[in-house]
């Protein structure tokens, strides 16, 4: 792990590293953008750089890595190389970028900082960098070899549009099947997919969703929010998958990625014998990994107690609502409880509004599987962990760049070995 010597460097300047790194970071992208505007046109989510999304996620992800090397100096994160690994992957990218990251990175780090980047110093987070990049691409091609496939434009393959449902207003199911005939891989629920279209101006921007589900065995599909911008732009991929996207349309699409999947030793248990309890919370278009994981949950006969907890706007916005309840009743030990800030007549009192599990039973050993939006997730999490679920059993999805990783000031996942992080990427718009 870190060199002593490099320990001591990275210990005394974090400090005036972590106060500069969002300016790092943003000339950085400036820099590397304009050496390669190829990677922000077919690459980088061009809204998340817009916003400064994905600046402050890359930011979080470099100052947390440093901080847990010297903090502990004898392990390394790994559950957050691996989500990070897993999304890479999901993009093609290669070993080579990583010198070209690296290049441009060290420049913007010395543009920044200035005399305050001696060789020493220079050493010492030469020495961070090599450390994290060197396990992300020995991570990301085992990914590849596991899934036969290879870094770069190969990685990911042309699949047709068979069927097109309209979920909701703003949410449409895609189902595909690949173009070559050959079988679509294997995934694990809760996994998700790069998909790649052809905008306008000519951009192949990237965007990855969730597997929601598998209607057949040579058909995957997805289901994709249109994200509407408000003041803003419209997401650029939805809005262009919304308008223009129909049957017998081709898209390509990246093998399954992801690791925020149910884990085998807790569906045995500590027995081997008695199933984990399970806690599946979604919110909005959160709710696509969790109805992937309840389908295998009652395709496998899963006998153990299993609590599902939804938030939307209201019914009409719930997508994949009847799969969402069908599953969930198909489970011999589970309960459903959905929340509407805009229920239907009828609706219980209690579950309007946003998430409050006050009166939810969450039995003792819970593991709790969490997606949606960031504020969401904090609230579910901290509830949580109050009536005492483990923070080591509490895993979660972000859609975007990991904003929760960006902020180590707050309360959360960072440092925490066991939570997930994503922070390349985009899983939206």
């Amino acid at each position: 792990m870190l060199s002593d010597q490099s320990a001591a460097a990275v210990r005394a300047t974090l400090p005036a590293v972590g106060a500069a790194i969002e300016d790092i970071t943003a000339r950085f992208y400036d820099r590397l953008f304009a050496a390669h505007p190829e990677l922000l046109r077919d690459l980088f989510n061009r809204g998340n750089q817009a916003a400064g999304t994905q600046r402050r996620a890359l930011a979080g992800s470099i100052a947390a890595f440093a901080a847990h090397l010297v903090d502990r100096p004898d392990e390394r994160p790994d559950v957050m190389l691996a989500r990070v690994a897993h999304k890479h992957a999901s993009l093609g990218v290669a070993p080579g970028q990583y010198e070209t990251v690296h290049r441009h990175l060290f420049a913007a780090i010395a543009e920044v900082l200035g005399d305050a980047v001696t060789p020493r110093v220079a050493a010492a987070w030469d020495e961070v960098y090599w450390l994290m990049a060197n396990a992300l691409i020995t991570i990301e091609a085992r990914l590849y070899a596991e899934r036969g496939s290879t870094a770069g434009a190969d990685a990911l393959r042309a699949w047709d549009v068979v069927e097109r449902i309209e979920e909701t207003a703003d949410v449409a199911t895609f189902r595909l099947r690949p173009a070559d005939g050959t079988p679509p891989p294997a995934f694990r629920a809760g996994q998700y997919v790069s998909v790649q279209v052809e905008l306008a101006d000519g951009a192949r921007q990237i965007r990855q969703y969730s597997l929601s589900g598998v209607p057949g065995g040579d058909v995957r599909q997805i289901s994709v929010k249109r994200v509407r911008g408000g003041a803003g732009p419209d997401g650029e991929v939805s809005a262009h998958l919304h308008a223009r996207v129909r049957v017998g349309d081709r898209l390509r699409i990246s093998a399954p990625y992801g690791d925020l999947v149910l884990d085998d030793g807790v569906l045995r248990g500590p027995d081997g014998r008695t199933p984990a309890p399970l806690l599946l919370a979604s919110a909005g278009i959160g709710v696509t990994p969790m109805v992937a994981m309840l389908e295998q949950l009652a395709a496998a006969g899963h006998r153990g107690p299993v609590t599902v907890v939804h938030a939307d706007r209201s019914p009409a916005d719930h997508a994949l609502r009847a799969a969402h309840r069908a599953y969930a009743d198909a489970l011999p030990g589970a309960t459903a409880h959905f929340w509407y800030e805009r229920p239907e007549p009828g609706h219980p009192a209690d579950r309007t509004g946003r998430v409050d599990l006050a009166a939810v039973p969450v039995p003792p050993g819970t593991h709790a599987y969490l997606c949606g939006p960031l504020p969401f997730m904090k609230a579910v999490r901290a509830q949580l962990l109050a009536k005492g679920v483990a923070p080591a059993a509490v895993h979660y999805e972000v859609f975007g760049p990991d904003l929760w990783l960006a902020s180590p000031s707050s309360s959360g996942p960072v440092g925490e070995a066991t939570m997930s992080a994503t922070v390349s990427g985009s899983r939206v718009a």
